[in-house]
């Protein structure tokens, strides 16, 4: 199961072959599930985009093929890679009125796709191939700093920086290479900078330069997760056992990066972690919970089961999504089948942390979680 995207009342998964959407109404029931068969094998990525005035879920999969979606229904079929479709790009790329999809493969390419939509008609044409990657593409990103320069890694941790506009395609387009250290995890761009996660740290790449400026973070053993909230300069990173936070205006070379705190508590490794201005939330497949912390200080402000019991038969969280105050986790069920939990704690009314001359959390557990522990 992925999650890649989701609205305030609608979720986006995948099982196997098939993609999904599960609706929610104000009272956390489920009103609609929209099951969408179009794949022939495993989906590798999901992404939902913005297009001619209708969200559009764009998937991608190992039998070749990107499919497009709205409402359930399939709008598009997209073929021209020659293998495996393992990535696609996080945002669209260009300007308004000129859209760009980017897709990479296991053939080693990535695919710019331009997208356009009148009503519900959507046009589709194969824009360019980019050819310079040895190894399978498996992570995409838009720049922040100029829409039309899209960077890619490939599997041998190779970074590439393609300029979207040029005429032709191929090596031309290549406007700046590097590469990192180790396996990579994920990345994210912001304005000129692309952080990325590989190995056991955490590297600052300036795209303009294609230098390293900065490890912003060093694992003793590899990492999990990554996640970033650039406008406080902080770097989360979920490794085994725990999670760790960094601000990168204290991690400045040559002195080694120290974490500004320490998120322990978990079972096994951290492979979900998400990260926005004021909380941290994290969790994997071996442990039955989900915690929650203040992103500027690390503090646990909210601890919660992945699901209604503590042994369901399988892993825990497998997969999470985080909007707001609404927590959705995936757990497999004895590999048949998948478990979804949502939880909206936007109208909570119990602070979760309680001690004596503490302020209160921003995060806040439900009335019934804290009538329980109370009780215990």
């Amino acid at each position: 199961m992925v999650f890649l995207s989701a609205s305030l009342h609608s979720l986006n998964v995948d099982q196997g072959s098939d993609a999904g959407m599960i609706i929610f109404d104000d009272h956390q029931d489920t009103v609609a599930v929209h099951k969408m068969s179009g794949h022939n094998a495993r989906i590798t990525c999901m992404r939902l985009f913005s297009l001619g005035g209708q969200n559009v879920l764009v998937t991608s999969s190992c039998d070749r093929t990107i499919q497009l979606w709205s409402k359930g229904s399939n709008l598009r079929s997209l073929k021209g890679h020659n293998g495996p479709v393992l990535s696609l790009s996080n945002k669209l790329l260009g300007e308004e009125g000129s859209k760009v999809l980017a897709s990479g493969g296991e053939d080693g390419t990535v695919r710019l796709w331009s997208l356009s939509a009148n009503g519900k008609r959507v046009k589709s044409a194969l824009k360019a191939t980019l050819y310079g990657h040895e190894k399978p593409v498996n992570f995409l990103s838009v720049s922040g700093h100029k829409t039309s320069l899209l960077v890619t890694i490939s599997t041998d941790s190779k970074v590439r920086v393609w300029d979207t506009t040029a005429s032709s395609s191929g090596r031309s387009s290549c406007v700046g290479m590097t590469n990192v250290r180790g396996a990579t995890v994920n990345m994210q761009c912001h304005e000129s900078l692309v952080y990325v996660a590989a190995g056991s740290s955490v590297t600052a790449v300036d795209l303009r330069t294609m230098q390293k400026v900065i490890t912003a973070a060093v694992h003793q053993s590899k990492l999990y997760s990554f996640g970033v909230v650039p406008s406080k300069s902080l770097i989360g990173t979920g490794g085994d056992g725990r999670a760790m936070l960094w601000d990168i205006r204290k991690n400045q070379e040559p002195l080694k990066p120290v974490p500004i705190a320490e998120l322990d508590g978990h079972s096994g490794p951290v492979t979900r972690l998400h990260m926005d201005s004021y909380k941290i939330v994290t969790g994997g497949p071996d442990d039955a919970y989900v915690n929650v912390w203040e992103v500027e200080t690390g503090v646990l402000t909210n601890s919660f089961l992945c699901f209604d019991e503590e042994d369901i038969g399988g892993s825990f969280c497998d997969d999470m999504v985080v909007d707001g105050c609404r927590i959705v986790t995936a757990s497999n069920y004895n590999d048949d089948w998948g478990v979804f939990s949502f939880r909206d704690f936007d109208n909570a009314t119990i602070p979760a942390t309680k001690l004596e001359n503490e302020p209160s959390s921003k995060f806040w557990g439900s009335q019934s979680d804290s009538d329980s522990d109370s009780d215990e």
